[in-house]
């Protein structure tokens, strides 16, 4: 019986992609509201207005770049799950691991804006999205080798897939490896990569 019930357990990719959107919304919700604006009593001015949320800064660099971050990782997935046939037991939960990687970044991404300047609050954020990637590779794997991918899925397919998310992961690293020079010029580095998937198709063509 047991066998029988994990046979017929997670079929339903509709449902996992339903549960994907909810969680997607909130942890970008939770992104904007882990801003904290100056409090009126820290503000005095028109100048002193414009101090304050220039101190921001941080917060607002680490809120754009996680923001991307999110929309790249939904349309991932989404990607994936418009091209898989039927879901299983086992890939609903490694799709579940990689959603548990996307309710913690709202918690690395207030870490970074807090210390921006240390390494280590740089390398947590990077590992959030390491950890993001490996499960949606792992995802991809998975419906490879177990063959539930939609008949029209090309060879083609599978393969940009894959080194879509091999490549991203590999100048993820580069950038976080630029924190031994500076923080800043890494998370410079990764932003640059987060723009180039997000905005600018053509130039990401030609990497991955």
């Amino acid at each position: 019986m047991a066998a029988l019930y994990n046979a017929i357990q997670g079929r339903s990719l509709e449902r996992l992609a339903a549960l994907s959107d909810g969680i997607f919304a909130v942890a970008m919700t939770l992104l904007v509201l882990d801003l904290h604006i100056p409090t009126r009593e820290m503000v005095r001015s028109e100048v002193g207005l414009l101090h304050a949320l220039a101190g921001m800064a941080p917060q607002w660099i680490a809120y754009l770049m996680s923001f991307l971050t999110l929309g790249i990782f939904w349309a991932g997935q989404q990607t994936q799950l418009n091209h898989i046939r039927e879901g299983t037991r086992d890939l609903t939960w490694i799709h579940l691991g990689f959603l548990f990687t996307v309710t913690m970044m709202p918690l690395s991404t207030r870490l970074l804006a807090e210390f921006i300047e240390f390494r280590g609050a740089l390398v947590i954020y990077w590992l959030n999205i390491l950890l993001a990637g490996v499960m949606l590779y792992w995802s991809w794997w998975y419906v490879t080798k177990r063959g539930l991918a939609k008949d029209e899925t090309t060879a083609e397919i599978h393969g940009a897939i894959c080194r879509r998310i091999l490549i991203a992961q590999s100048l993820y690293a580069f950038g976080a490896l630029l924190c031994v020079v500076s923080n800043y010029l890494s998370i410079g580095f990764i932003a640059l990569v987060q723009l180039n998937y997000a905005i600018a198709p053509r130039f990401g063509k030609r990497l991955g």
